[in-house]
């Protein structure tokens, strides 16, 4: 295949800006009366109908015995409950924090991803990345604003904004280790498979006795196609043109985007110290992935 980096870097970006959009809208929902339960089933059952819808359109091969395929189906199942719990947790985060704070504590993923590789590989990480996790923490802590506003963040939604930082470690690596000779859409499919199972689970003994089905439309089915649909088509289809290094660097756009969705429709104030810890943040993801970068444009 030819990389064209240009149209790679426009999919990757349009698709992490997706979701820099869903924190704002579910807490536009919240204000409307909806609840978690409410936002994350009907955003994992459109958003698994969908990729179903598309996996039947598109007739994706199968190259798999069928030992092999269930083995497979049920590993992505296990791993994607991840992606529905980072759902609950983020969700549950943005009811108590701002949203330019909860999307920051995502964003913990960052070291979290170092760690996790640490641990598998059984290998310490490299003095670039053990600097880059300084620069993600000295970020986080003013872009939280927490030096002079500490008082005013709820630590309920700091535990779970960490939380959810911690599932969606689990769940990129998830997404990019399990199963990855199946077809990407057939891989969604059973990722969201176990997303949804695992959200039905959590709320099916208490949130479903008065379940509000307005919130099918228009929220769920924005929430499903710019958090559960389009990314994962837009990363499938940029990622091969730009690279992981760049895909990964393109991608953190997603957290300057979350912010300002936030100020424009929530009105949430962001002063310049919170600016100064995105960009540290961004800064140590191009830090981490400078090396894997210059490779790729050595093979150029």
């Amino acid at each position: 295949m030819e990389k064209n980096i240009l149209k790679g870097a426009l999919l990757v970006g349009l698709g992490a800006s997706s979701y820099g959009a869903l924190a704002t809208v579910v807490k536009l929902a919240y204000s409307n009366g909806f609840t978690t339960a409410e936002v994350t089933t009907s955003q994992f059952s459109i958003g698994f109908v969908g990729i179903l819808l598309l996996q039947l359109f598109l007739k994706t091969p199968q190259k798999e015995s069928a030992v092999t395929d269930r083995f497979s189906v049920l590993k992505l199942m296990i791993g994607g409950t991840s992606l529905g719990l980072t759902s609950v947790f983020y969700y549950f985060a943005v009811k108590y924090i701002p949203v330019s704070v909860a999307i920051v504590l995502l964003m913990q993923s960052v070291w979290m991803g170092l760690l996790l590789e640490a641990v598998l590989d059984k290998k310490a990480p490299s003095t670039r990345k053990i600097a880059a996790t300084i620069i993600v923490l000295l970020g986080t802590a003013l872009a939280t604003n927490i030096f002079s506003s500490a008082h005013e963040l709820n630590w309920k939604g700091i535990a779970w904004g960490f939380a959810a930082g911690f599932s969606y470690t689990i769940s990129l690596y998830s997404s990019n280790s399990i199963a990855t000779h199946l077809h990407p859409i057939k891989r969604s499919l059973w990722l969201l498979a176990g997303g949804l199972t695992i959200i039905v689970l959590i709320f099916s003994t208490t949130s479903y006795g008065n379940f509000n089905f307005h919130i099918f439309w228009p929220w769920g089915i924005f929430l499903a196609f710019f958090g559960t649909i389009l990314p994962p088509l837009l990363f499938t289809s940029g990622m091969p043109h730009t690279g992981i290094g760049l895909g990964t660097i393109i991608a953190s756009v997603e957290l300057p985007v979350s912010v300002l969705f936030a100020y424009v429709l929530l009105k949430e104030p962001v002063n310049l110290v919170q600016w100064t810890g995105i960009l540290l943040i961004i800064s140590a993801v191009v830090l981490m992935n400078v090396k894997s970068l210059k490779a790729s444009k050595i093979k150029k």
